[in-house]
C-alpha cells in the first residue's frame, strides 16, 4: 500500500505507518521548518513544503506516477487549534490565535483536504485530530467533508480513541476516521487497559535517560535538552513533590497572584508526572513548566524534548532539528508513532 500523508509536520504520522509496512510516498506541510526533521528520519520520503489549499491533482499524480488508487491511502491531521477548546473561546469573544488566523480560514483545511479526496478517490482515508473536530460550530464543513464520502462510496468508522489504549504512555485522546472505498471501515481493538496489558507510563518511557539539569543539553543524547527555569520556577519545582506533586505544595508567597485566595483550579499547570502513570496529553509547549503537568518527576526540570519525544513514541534515533521552541511543536503536535502504526495495520487488515 502507498500513502500520502497532509499536514506531516514532523512526521509521527509518516514513521508509524512505514512502520506497519506502508509506503509513504510523500509528506505535504506549510511549514517548511518541520522539512529537516521529517526527511531525516523518513528516507527516502520527501517533504513538499506546499499549502493544501495550493495542492493540484496534478501534483498527486505526478508522485504517484500512475492512475493507480486501489493501493491508496490519503492521510490527514490538519492543525488541531480550529478545533481546539481554546479556540472556541477566542471565537466567542472574537479573538484570533497566533498569527491572526481565524476559524474560518482554518476549517477550509478539511474542505481543501476533501478536494483533494474527491478528484484523486484513494481506496482510503485517515483523519486524526483532537475530539472537537466533529463539534465544531455549525458543523457544516465536516457534514459537507462525510456527505462527500458518502457520495462516493465510502464504508466510514470515526471514534474517540485514546492513545494509552494503543501502547502510547500518555493519555491522548483523539477524534479518528477510517474511511474506505467498497470496503467495510472498522476501528481498531483497544490493546492496552483493564483485561489487557498493562497500560505503559512515564517510567517505560523516560527512566533510562541520564540525568540533566534546567537548561542543560546532554552531550551525547541527541534532543536531550531541557528549558531554563528562572530562580522563581526552580525553587517551585524543588518545593513541588516528586512522582505527581503539583502547586498546592507551594508556601503562600510562591503562588501565582491568579492562584491564591484558596482557588483550587487546574493544578497541573507547574506540576510533575507519575513515574507509573500514563504522561498527561503533551501540547506544543511539552517542555514549558507553565503550560501543563510537566515536570519530571524527580529532577528539577521540565521533561527534556527527548523525553517528549519518547512519550510521543518516537524512537532515540529520530532526530529533531530546529530551535528549542520549534522542536516542542513539532513532537507535541505529532500523531505518536506507535498510534499511527496500530492506524496504519488497521487500514492493511481492511
Amino acid at each position: 500500500m502507498r500513502a500520502f500523508d497532509f499536514f506531516c509536520g514532523a512526521g509521527g504520522l509518516t514513521r508509524g505507518l512505514l512502520d506497519a509496512g506502508i509506503e509513504v510516498i510523500a509528506g505535504f506541510d506549510v511549514d517548511e521548518r518541520c522539512q529537516e526533521s521529517y526527511e531525516w528520519n523518513n528516507k527516502p520520503v520527501c517533504f513538499c513544503p506546499t499549502d493544501v489549499n495550493v495542492v493540484r491533482p496534478a501534483e498527486v499524480w505526478k508522485l504517484l506516477k500512475s492512475r493507480r488508487t486501489g493501493d491508496l491511502l490519503i492521510a490527514a491531521c490538519a492543525p488541531c487549534q480550529p478545533f481546539s477548546k481554546q479556540r472556541k473561546r477566542q471565537v466567542a469573544t472574537g479573538g484570533q490565535l497566533r498569527g491572526g488566523s481565524d476559524v474560518n480560514g482554518d476549517a477550509t483545511l478539511l474542505g481543501a483536504f476533501a478536494r483533494i479526496v474527491e478528484e484523486i478517490l484513494p481506496a482510503h482515508i485517515l483523519i486524526e485530530n483532537v475530539p472537537g473536530i466533529a463539534k465544531v460550530r455549525g458543523f457544516s464543513t465536516y457534514r459537507r467533508f462525510l456527505a462527500m464520502l458518502q457520495a462516493n462510496h465510502y464504508s466510514v468508522a470515526e471514534g474517540i480513541l485514546d492513545g494509552k489504549n494503543y501502547g502510547v504512555p500518555q493519555t491522548r485522546r483523539r477524534f479518528v476516521l477510517l474511511a474506505s472505498r467498497n470496503r467495510a471501515a472498522t476501528m481498531p481493538a483497544p490493546l492496552f487497559g483493564p483485561g489487557r496489558q498493562r497500560y505503559l507510563t512515564v517510567r517505560h518511557a523516560i527512566a533510562h535517560y541520564p540525568p540533566i539539569a534546567a537548561g542543560e543539553r546532554h552531550p551525547s543524547v541527541p534532543n536531550h535538552e531541557a528549558a531554563l527555569l528562572s530562580d522563581t520556577n526552580l525553587l517551585r519545582l524543588k518545593l513541588t513533590p516528586a512522582d505527581g506533586g503539583d502547586r498546592r505544595a507551594w508556601p503562600e508567597r510562591l503562588r501565582l497572584k491568579c492562584h491564591k485566595g484558596g482557588y483550587e483550579g487546574h493544578t497541573d499547570v507547574y506540576g510533575r508526572m507519575a513515574w507509573d502513570r500514563p504522561a498527561p496529553t503533551l501540547t506544543g509547549r511539552c517542555n514549558s513548566l507553565s503550560n501543563g503537568r510537566y515536570g519530571h518527576p524527580s529532577q528539577h526540570r521540565a521533561i527534556s524534548l527527548r523525553e517528549a519525544a519518547s512519550l510521543q513514541t518516537f524512537s532515540d534515533a529520530y532526530v529533531f532539528f530546529g530551535a528549542q521552541q520549534h522542536i516542542a511543536r513539532q513532537i507535541g503536535n505529532a500523531v505518536p508513532v506507535k498510534f499511527a502504526e496500530v492506524l496504519g495495520r488497521q487500514i492493511l487488515a481492511l
